[in-house]
C-alpha cells in the first residue's frame, strides 16, 4: 500500500549523527510513512550507516547522486515520494515521537496546505532549548490561517519542522535553488501561495547545534557562503515585493534583524583581500530594505549601516568585534558629551570619528531603564530572603543612590526593609546594586489571589527609574523553593507573568506529602483539597492520561504507581533525552481540578530496572513530575569545602567524571579529571577549584560579565561515549553555589545549572 506520509532525508558527512537521526524517525508514533534517503556525495560513512538502516526496516530506501547541495538532494527525494503528504529531516537532527502524527492528524481534521510546529535546539553538552527563531510562529495552535493574518510565519523559514500536502506542493511544482540557505525561498513562498495553513505548539523537531553552541562569531566567514545568504534574501525579497504591507514590512524587518546582522558581524572574521566583496555583498542587500524598517533597527544596528553606507572597513571591524565579543549585552557605559556633560552618548567603537553620523551615539533618555535580577532565593528561619541586583542601565550606581522594594498585592503594595550591597553590575564593576529582602510569614499571609510582585524604585543621581523585579536567565533561582508559612498556606516563589518574579500563595493545595518505595511500586501519599478525589496521570506533551487508583481516608489518600506499568508504555516525548513526563492531576466531584503539589521531603524518589529508570521529582513550578528515562548520571548535591568542590549522585558508578571547557568558535575541548570515589550510596567526583581556573585567563570578550571559562561536568562510561552529568531537580533549587574559597585571589567561581547540566562559570 502507498504510505501516506513520505520523510525526504537527504545527508552529506553527517556519519556520526544519522543513525540517531534514522531511529527517531523509526519510532515515530505515526507509522505509516516511507523515509526516502538521499546521499548527497558523503565523503564519509553515511552511506553506510544509510545502508545498514535500510536493510533493517523496508520504510526507508536509500538513493544516491554526486555532491550537489541540499537543495538538489531535497529535489531527488521528492521526485521518489509516492505519499500524501510531504515531510524533510536533516541527517544530524532528530524528530520527535508524536511530530508527525500531530501534523497529519491537523492537516486530516482542517484540509490546510501545511502544517507547522515548534523546534528545540539541543547539544551533549546544554542539554534541551526552546528555538528562538519558532518561538513566536508558533506560540499557540491556530487552525486555518495564513501569513497575511499572522504576520509572524514569515519567521518560519525552515522546511524540517512541517508536513505539507504533497498535492499543494506539485501544484505549485516548487524546487530547491542550488544553494546554500535554500530554505527560506521555498518556505516564504510556499506560506504566500497556501490557501491555509495550522501551527501547533507542540516540539516535532529538535535541530542539533555544536557542543560549544551556537553564536555569530561561529559562522565563519566564507565568501561563498556569504554569497549565497545574499542570494537567498533576495529571492525571498522578490517574493514579498507585491505583498500585503504587513508582510512585506514583517519580512524586511526579520532580514535586517538576522541576515543583515550576520553580514555586518563577518567582518570580525573577512580576510583582508575579501573585504571589499563584504563590503559590496552586505550593501546590496542593505540597498533593498526599507528605509523605515532600518530607521527602527537597534541604535548599534543603525551604526553598522551607516559604516557600510561609508565603506569604512576598520570601523565595520571594530563595530563588528565589539558586537561578536559581548560588547552590547550588559549595555556600553555612557560617556558625558564633550562640552556638554549631561548629555550623554554610547560608548561604542566610532564616536567621535566622521565616518558615522554622530546623531547615532546620543542616548536618549527613555534608554536609560531599570534593570534588575533575581541572584539567590532561600528559606532562612522561617522568612523568605530574596537577593538580587538593580541598576540604571549605562549608568553608574552612586553611593547616594536610594533603593525602595515593595511587595506589590493586587493594587495594595508593602514597603519591605532593603539591605544594600556591593556586587558586579552590568559593566562588570562592583557597585552598589546588591540587595536583599526578608519577607516574614505575616506578610507573606498578605498574598492572596493572583500572584504578587516586587515593585522596585531606584534614583541615581538626577534619574529615577521604577519597575518590576524580573531578570532570571539562564542559571538563576529557576527552581527556588516553597515552603508552607501555616497549616494551609503554601509559598511558591519562581518566575510570573511577564518575566517578574511572583509569590503564588497556595492555600490548602492538593500534595504529595511522602513518598515510599516497595518491590514493584511508588507508593505516594498526599491530601486532597477537595472530598471525593480522583488521580489521574497525565502526558503533558502529547496528551493522554489514565486514572491511578486511591485508597481514601477522608480527604488523605494513598496512590501505588506499579513501576512495570510505567516501563511498558514507555514512548518517549524527547528523541534526544529519550525521556517521558507524566504529571499528577487531581479531580473533584464538582470538576475541580488541581495539579499536585510536592511537599514531600527534599530529594527524588528513582527505581532503575535494567537500563532505564523511573524517577518521582518536581517541576520548576514545585509540582510532581514522573519521568521514565534511560539511566542518567545524575548530579543530586554539589558541595565545596576548602580548595574541593565536590559533586555527589546515585547512578553512574562505571563512568569516571572530568570537567570539559569547549574551546571558543570549536568543538575541541580540553578536560580537567575528577578524583571518583564510590560508596554504598553512589559516587563522588572531587576536584581541586585551582585547576578550573585558566593558567592564562585572558578575557576574549568585550562583555564585562562574560566567563573566563564555562566548565561542563562530563561522564565517560567504558565505551568512551561522554555524556554532560544531569543536574537534578532538587539540586537545582540549591543553586547557585558561590565558590569563594581565598585561593582564586581575583576570581569568583559559581556552580550553575544550564538546561539540565552542571556547569560551573569562572569569573
Amino acid at each position: 500500500m502507498t504510505p501516506r506520509l513520505s520523510v525526504v532525508v537527504p545527508f552529506y558527512g553527517v556519519g556520526e549523527y544519522l543513525g540517531d537521526c534514522l531511529e527517531s524517525i523509526a519510532r515515530q508514533a505515526w507509522s505509516d510513512f516511507e523515509a526516502i534517503l538521499v546521499d548527497d556525495g558523503s565523503p564519509d560513512d553515511s552511506a553506510v550507516v544509510a545502508k545498514e538502516f535500510c536493510a533493517r526496516d523496508s520504510r526507508f530506501r536509500l538513493i544516491q547522486q554526486d555532491n550537489a547541495g541540499p537543495g538538489p538532494a531535497r529535489d531527488a527525494g521528492i521526485r521518489e515520494a509516492t505519499g500524501e503528504y510531504l515531510a524533510f529531516v536533516d541527517g544530524d537532527d532528530l524528530v520527535s515521537t508524536y511530530g508527525f502524527a500531530a501534523l497529519v492528524r491537523t492537516l486530516d481534521r482542517t484540509g490546510s496546505d501545511i502544517a507547522g510546529g515548534n523546534a528545540r535546539r539541543f547539544n551533549n553538552s546544554f542539554g534541551v532549548r526552546p528555538s528562538w527563531l519558532h518561538k513566536q510562529p508558533f506560540a499557540r495552535v491556530r487552525h486555518a490561517t495564513h501569513v497575511t493574518e499572522f504576520p509572524d510565519l514569515v519567521l518560519d523559514r525552515m522546511l524540517w519542522n512541517k508536513v505539507y500536502r504533497r498535492s499543494f506542493w506539485t501544484e505549485y511544482g516548487y524546487t530547491f535553488p542550488p544553494i546554500r540557505y535554500e530554505d527560506y525561498p521555498v518556505a516564504l513562498k510556499a506560506h504566500l501561495d497556501a490557501v491555509t495553513v495550522d501551527t501547533i505548539t507542540q516540539a516535532v523537531y529538535y535541530w542539533r547545534e555544536r557542543e560549544s553552541g551556537e553564536s555569530i562569531t561561529q559562522q565563519k566567514f566564507q565568501l561563498g557562503n556569504i554569497r549565497d545568504r545574499v542570494t537567498s534574501a533576495g529571492m525571498v525579497l522578490d517574493l514579498v515585493e507585491d505583498a500585503v504591507p504587513v508582510v512585506r514590512r514583517r519580512t524586511h524587518a526579520h532580514l535586517a534583524q538576522i541576515d543583515v546582522l550576520t553580514l555586518v558581524s563577518a567582518f570580525g572574521s573577512v580576510p583582508s583581500e575579501d573585504e571589499q566583496a563584504l563590503v559590496d555583498l552586505s550593501r546590496e542587500l542593505l540597498d533593498r530594505l526599507d528605509e523605515d524598517v532600518l530607521a527602527a533597527t537597534h541604535r548599534y544596528d543603525r551604526i553598522q549601516h551607516a559604516a557600510l553606507r561609508s565603506g569604512d572597513v576598520e570601523l565595520l571591524r571594530r563595530l563588528a568585534d565589539f558586537r561578536n565579543s559581548g560588547g552590547l549585552r550588559g549595555g556600553a557605559r555612557a560617556v558625558p558629551r564633550p562640552r556638554r556633560s549631561r548629555q550623554l552618548d554610547y560608548n561604542y567603537p566610532g564616536l567621535g570619528e566622521s565616518a558615522v553620523p554622530q546623531a547615532l551615539y546620543k542616548l536618549r533618555d527613555q534608554d536609560l531603564t531599570l534593570a534588575t535580577s533575581v541572584r539567590e532565593v532561600s528559606w532562612v528561619d522561617g522568612k523568605l530572603s530574596v537577593k538580587g541586583t538593580a541598576e540604571i542601565r549605562h549608568l553608574e550606581t552612586l553611593r547616594t543612590s536610594t533603593l525602595e522594594v515593595a511587595l506589590a498585592v493586587g493594587k495594595t503594595t508593602y514597603p519591605l526593609e532593603v539591605r544594600r550591597y556591593d556586587a558586579l553590575d552590568l559593566h562588570g564593576d562592583k557597585t552598589l546594586v546588591g540587595f536583599e529582602v526578608l519577607l516574614d510569614q505575616e506578610l507573606l499571609g498578605e498574598c492572596t489571589g493572583a500572584p504578587a510582585h516586587f515593585e522596585v524604585r531606584m534614583r541615581s543621581g538626577r534619574r529615577e527609574r521604577k519597575g518590576m523585579l524580573g531578570g532570571q536567565g539562564p542559571g538563576s533561582p529557576g527552581w527556588p523553593p516553597g515552603a508552607w508559612i501555616d497549616e494551609l498556606n503554601w509559598i511558591q516563589p519562581g518566575p510570573g507573568k511577564y518575566g517578574w518574579f511572583s509569590l503564588r500563595r497556595l492555600t490548602d493545595p492538593c500534595r504529595l506529602t511522602a513518598v515510599e518505595q516497595t518491590a514493584d511500586e511508588l507508593v505516594l501519599h498526599g491530601r486532597a483539597s477537595f472530598d471525593e478525589p480522583e488521580l489521574y496521570l497525565s502526558r503533558p506533551v502529547v496528551g493522554g492520561e489514565e486514572e491511578v487508583p486511591l485508597e481514601i481516608d477522608g480527604r488523605d489518600f494513598t496512590a501505588r504507581v506499579p513501576i512495570q506499568d510505567i516501563l511498558a508504555a514507555a514512548n518517549h516525548d524527547d528523541p534526544f533525552g529519550q525521556r517521558t513526563t507524566r504529571v499528577f492531576r487531581m479531580r473533584g466531584p464538582e470538576r475541580q481540578q488541581r495539579v499536585l503539589l510536592w511537599t514531600a521531603s527534599d530529594s527524588a524518589v528513582s527505581r532503575v530496572v535494567d537500563d532505564r529508570v523511573v524517577t518521582l521529582t518536581r517541576s520548576t513550578g514545585g509540582y510532581v513530575n514522573l519521568h521514565e528515562s534511560p539511566i542518567r548520571t545524575t548530579a543530586v548535591s554539589a558541595v565545596v569545602e576548602g580548595n574541593q568542590l565536590t559533586v555527589r549522585g546515585s547512578e553512574g558508578r562505571d563512568v569516571t567524571f572530568g570537567w570539559r571547557r569547549y574551546l571558543a568558535d570549536s568543538d575541541e575541548h580540553l578536560d580537567v579529571e575528577c578524583r571518583r570515589t564510590l560508596t554504598a550510596d553512589g559516587w563522588s567526583a572531587t576536584v581541586d577549584v585551582d585547576a578550573l581556573i585558566p593558567v592564562t585567563a585572558v578575557q576574549v570578550s568585550v562583555d564585562p560579565l562574560a566567563a573566563l571559562a564555562d566548565w561542563i561536568l562530563f561522564a565517560t562510561p567504558p565505551d568512551g561515549a561522554a555524556h554532560a552529568v544531569q543536574c537534578e531537580p532538587f539540586l537545582c533549587s540549591r543553586l547557585p553555589l558561590a565558590i569563594t574559597h581565598g585561593t582564586h585571589g581575583s576570581h569568583a567561581l559559581a556552580v550553575r545549572p544550564h538546561a539540565g547540566t552542571l556547569h560551573v562559570e569562572v569569573r
